[in-house]
């Protein structure tokens, strides 16, 4: 591979885990701040179940004949804009994961079209502080790969929740919970970790 070459795939390379270190710390903050609004949506079905619970003739409310019809509109209602938050997020979730995959994308196109100039001891070489350009090839790749199965499961949930479904509104952060995979996030910690010198170095 030309030095010129190998510089470029570099550079190309640092911007990616730079990206990938910014995304990957707004990702999670997104997937916490979620957390929260799944607790409400499983209150306000509680609520909502409680109120089916309730005889409204058999209380005091029962000279106001609208007020159950009152409640329930209420309750769908917050149901409804704590919802509209959740899918603001996975918009934003989304353009995470689109940047990471696009970022990769960039290096892969560049990897490629630099094919006629590559040498298998250069892409497979590695110092104290310069990981092999396949081995971050391959960590980017891994990265964007993790968030796009966590996007598809997120949304998924995110759709099989709506104010018309109590039984899965109550078990919504949980749920949400379940989606986690520490292991994953934890590889992309340690590819991070493993090249913060190269990173520094351009």
């Amino acid at each position: 591979m030309s030095k010129s070459a190998l510089l470029t795939i570099h550079q190309v390379l640092r911007r990616c885990f730079h990206s990938l270190e910014n995304n990957q710390k707004l990702w999670m903050s997104v997937v916490a701040e979620c957390i929260p609004l799944m607790a409400s949506l499983e209150n306000l079905a509680e609520q909502s179940r409680a109120l089916s619970n309730v005889q409204i003739s058999n209380t005091p409310l029962k000279d106001f004949p609208q007020v159950e019809e009152l409640l329930r509109f209420k309750l769908s209602q917050a149901m409804d804009t704590v919802l509209c938050k959740l899918h603001q997020n996975m918009a934003s979730l989304q353009s995470l994961k689109d940047s990471v995959t696009n970022q990769v994308s960039t290096a892969v196109q560049l990897y490629e079209q630099n094919t006629d100039s590559l040498d298998l001891v250069t892409v497979t070489e590695r110092s104290a502080t310069v990981p092999s350009v396949i081995d971050m090839m391959e960590w980017l790749h891994n990265a964007a790969r993790h968030y796009r199965q966590q996007f598809t499961r997120r949304k998924i949930l995110l759709h099989t929740l709506s104010s018309y479904n109590l039984n899965l509104l109550v078990s919504a952060t949980k749920r949400w919970k379940d989606l986690d995979t520490p292991s994953a996030e934890d590889q992309i910690t340690d590819a991070l970790c493993k090249v913060s010198f190269f990173m520094e170095s351009g």
